[in-house]
């Protein structure tokens, strides 16, 4: 979707943008590390753009799910914001008086490296260029300023916190000792032997999954499969059956930071985990909108 975006930057204009994305943008493609995010960065700088971003666990910072994802702030060099900083060094942006620092804190280590950002056209960027991007950076004035932030932590909501422990509907059970066993294969480790071509054979290994969750830790990421019988779908033991069972939709809207029954709008049930296994912890957003009203206001108009 990216070129999208760009044509619409390109057309509008925004002075502010703010996007999400899974962290592995940051390390595509495999064969040329940072590319992807590298033509990400050109494009803006092009558009005349200075980008933010940051890796983001939200269970870092209290909230109920380990949800890791890349948020990426770009604002127009003609702002406000961008005068208020454009003489800072770029690891003091990151660490004192940037985008991310004011509502998610770090510990005060600079360990980042600085790169010149240097390319012909996009094109150039594409087949060339690589670099070994970590978790926080800037890219400002032709320079790219990257480094492993370590966030100060906020004791994370647990399971135990949001769970519905007075009983829940007999279809969230999972009673059937059959069905049991398939979890228990589903969550277990792996060592397959696998074949790609002929003769060529390859160990495909999974680690095990805890089964079931643990109520006194956070939520793992939820997938738009959860709910279903998957690896990835939570399975905790419940309060009061004391029988191993999936999450409810209303649980799943609670790991993510939505009131209880957000999405009970007559969409099919399964619908319901699909929508929130695609969401966003709101709370993160919620941040992020009181850092935005705070530049939007120094900004006059």
């Amino acid at each position: 979707m990216w070129w999208q975006i760009r044509d619409t930057l390109e057309a509008k204009k925004p002075k502010f943008v703010l996007l999400e994305n899974v962290d592995r943008l940051l390390k595509s493609p495999a064969k040329q590390r940072g590319r992807d995010f590298g033509v990400i960065l050109a494009c803006f700088n092009d558009l005349e753009y200075s980008v933010e971003w940051r890796v983001i666990n939200a269970a870092d910072y209290g909230f109920a799910q380990r949800r890791r994802r890349i948020f990426i702030f770009a604002y127009k060099n003609n702002t406000n914001y961008y005068n208020d900083i454009k003489k800072e060094k770029l690891e003091n942006i990151i660490h004192k008086n940037g985008f991310f620092i004011k509502q998610f804190n770090i510990e005060n280590k600079m360990n980042g490296k600085e790169y010149d950002f240097k390319y012909t056209d996009i094109y150039d960027v594409s087949e060339h260029f690589k670099l070994d991007f970590k978790n926080a950076g800037i890219m400002k004035n032709g320079k790219i300023y990257t480094e492993e932030v370590i966030p100060v932590e906020i004791k994370s909501i647990t399971l135990n916190q949001i769970i519905q422990k007075d009983g829940v509907d007999e279809k969230y059970l999972l009673t059937d000792e059959d069905n049991l066993k398939k979890w228990t294969i589903l969550k277990g480790a792996k060592d397959i032997i696998r074949k790609k071509g002929t003769p060529h054979e390859y160990h495909f290994r999974e680690g095990a999954i805890a089964f079931p969750d643990p109520l006194d830790r956070s939520a793992r990421t939820m997938l738009t499969s959860e709910g279903s019988l998957n690896r990835s779908t939570h399975v905790i033991e419940d309060p009061k059956s004391k029988c191993y069972r999936i999450l409810t939709p209303v649980e799943t809207e609670r790991i993510n930071g939505f009131p209880d029954n957000w999405t009970d709008t007559g969409m099919p049930h399964n619908f319901r985990y699909f929508c929130m296994g695609n969401a966003l912890v709101v709370g993160l957003i919620e941040k992020m909108g009181m850092r935005l009203n705070e530049i939007f206001e120094k900004e006059g108009n």
